[in-house]
């Protein structure tokens, strides 16, 4: 599953591709299909934390100032979708970039499980400033939800701030590290997407995810 995440990657075309990795065995899985890996702590707390380990092993001169967070667990994603995670990153003043897509199912609005974006979009706009995150149906009111998508491009710079700070007080209550960002005064802005990749939780999806990938 990791090689085909890292496959997408790869087609994506936005830089290079390094996989952290927390265990040897996925690290020689990496390499035996043709990819780099980094092996980092595997008790770091968070897949931020573990990411920027990485990117201070491999790229210790900081060529690099733009790094992709994308999780091991979307071996189907299209790779527009890691494309379009960038965009926003084409206003200076954004800090972290990621993705959601328009809810159009009350049970999906109402699902704990499905973290909800509160998003400024502007008329016209696909992308819009982060204004808070959650797990209830938020904002309150006629009007569209939006489905977080849990992919994040970080400046170098905002994932150093990042894995700095304490985990914070609305981190700790809704169980979503992207607040502890917004907490401290960084921007996140949303690019909207068309759809929720499938991600890989269950025997049943993985089987989903089989069905896909072999068709």
């Amino acid at each position: 599953m990791i090689v085909h995440v890292m496959d997408r990657a790869k087609e994506a075309d936005v830089g290079q591709v390094i996989v952290a990795c927390g265990e040897k065995d996925i690290a020689d899985a990496v390499t035996g299909a043709g990819g780099d890996a980094v092996l980092t702590d595997p008790d770091l707390p968070s897949g931020s934390d573990r990411v920027f380990q990485a990117l201070q092993q491999f790229d210790p001169n900081c060529d690099f100032d733009v790094v992709v967070n994308l999780q091991g667990d979307l071996p189907a994603i299209d790779p527009q979708m890691i494309r379009a995670v960038l965009d926003p990153l084409g206003e200076s003043d954004v800090d972290i970039a990621t993705l959601a897509t328009l809810i159009d199912d009350d049970a999906e609005r109402d699902d704990p499980n499905v973290v909800k974006a509160v998003v400024g979009f502007s008329e016209g706009s696909s992308t819009g400033r982060a204004l808070y995150f959650s797990r209830s149906p938020v904002p309150h009111g006629d009007g569209s939800h939006y489905h977080h998508i849990g992919i994040y491009a970080f400046r170098r710079s905002a994932l150093q701030k990042f894995v700095s700070l304490p985990e914070s007080n609305l981190e700790k209550r809704e169980k979503l590290e992207q607040l502890r960002a917004l907490e401290a005064g960084m921007r996140i802005d949303v690019s909207l997407v068309d759809t929720v990749p499938d991600g890989v939780d269950t025997p049943a999806d993985l089987e989903r995810a089989r069905e896909i990938l072999e068709n």
